[in-house]
């Protein structure tokens, strides 16, 4: 079986607009510090007016994931729908630019490209305000047979899950991998979108994904559970492995009755949470269809989420290949 990508991401293509905030300005502004709101057009004209000074950075979830896979050396492609406007075009830019495989279909005219005004507090906690545009535009027509086939594992982001066509592109993509004996793996995104597609999330995890990525948060979310450990018991043989990350006490990999302990990355400051989740699933994945074992990606991941919070900006500055090398080294296994 031709392998031509280790992982395919499918998700929302955004383009990140990073700006500092203070606490008063989220609350006067009716914001919910740490969470994902998704806004209209303008909605999203009227915060950036009130913004600070800003940076703009191609982003969407799955797509920073697939930066990070390339970034370690893997290759990656991705699926996501941007609009042919000045945003669309630096989004796919920056994406082949990294070599990433990129081929989705542009829209014509409008809806413009999607945008989040990420707004960073002190505490380094991110806060967006989502405008979708283009992205929630994806549907099954997108799915492209032969890149889907020709990837180890298909990644899933759970925030484009909002849309019907969406969750048939999803749905389409998983049947197509598991038909070539490939693999399928989801993020659960944000605890709010668990809230929004809290059974039907249960039903795709059940039915269609091998490899889930929750946050501690997200995966109580998902079972309606006050503890981790409840909703460790909870997701136990819903898919052949889970990683939960769990901010500064690093993460849990669960596999069948095996359950490993993967410490967090030491990181000199922690600047900007952003992305954080993104690639831990990065460098899992990147693990994963390299051959590790799998508290060995947990420790990818975790080195791949410490540099993506030590500076603003949800990709990698520091080339991540050579990171986990240098760190490798000087803490062999």
């Amino acid at each position: 079986m031709t392998t031509a990508h280790d992982v395919v991401g499918i998700g929302n293509a955004i383009v990140d607009v990073i700006s500092h905030a203070e606490d008063k300005f989220l609350e006067r502004n009716g914001l919910v510090k740490g969470s994902m709101t998704l806004i209209d057009e303008a909605r999203a004209g009227e915060l950036y007016d009130r913004m600070g000074p800003a940076i703009e950075i191609s982003g969407g979830s799955a797509a920073n994931t697939i930066a990070g896979v390339a970034s370690l050396g893997g290759k990656g492609a991705y699926i996501g729908k941007v609009c042919d406007d000045q945003l669309g075009d630096v989004f796919a830019h920056d994406l082949r630019a990294l070599g990433v495989a990129f081929e989705t279909k542009a829209i014509t005219g409008s809806p413009s490209t999607a945008r989040s005004l990420i707004l960073v507090t002190p505490d380094a906690q991110r806060t967006m305000n989502t405008y979708l545009g283009a992205c929630v535009e994806l549907g099954p027509d997108d799915i492209d047979e032969a890149t889907i086939r020709g990837a180890k594992v298909t990644y899933l982001e759970g925030y484009l899950w909002d849309k019907p066509t969406a969750k048939e592109a999803f749905l389409k993509a998983a049947r197509i991998a598991h038909d070539g004996g490939r693999k399928v793996s989801l993020t659960l995104s944000d605890s709010f979108c668990v809230e929004r597609h809290r059974a039907s999330f249960r039903d795709l995890i059940d039915g269609h994904v091998d490899i889930l990525f929750a946050n501690e948060h997200e995966i109580m979310a998902l079972y309606e559970v006050d503890t981790l450990e409840a909703a460790i018991e909870a997701v136990r043989g819903a898919c052949e492995i889970v990683a939960i990350t769990r901010s500064a006490r690093g993460s849990v990999v669960l596999s069948g009755p095996d359950a490993f302990e993967v410490a967090a990355e030491r990181v000199g400051k922690v600047v900007d949470t952003t992305g954080a989740g993104d690639l831990y699933a990065a460098g899992f994945l990147y693990g994963l269809t390299s051959g590790r074992p799998l508290a060995e990606c947990g420790r990818i991941g975790s080195i791949a989420a410490a540099e993506v919070i030590s500076h603003y900006g949800a990709r990698p500055e520091t080339p991540l290949d050579r990171l986990v090398a240098e760190r490798s080294a000087a803490n062999p296994a």
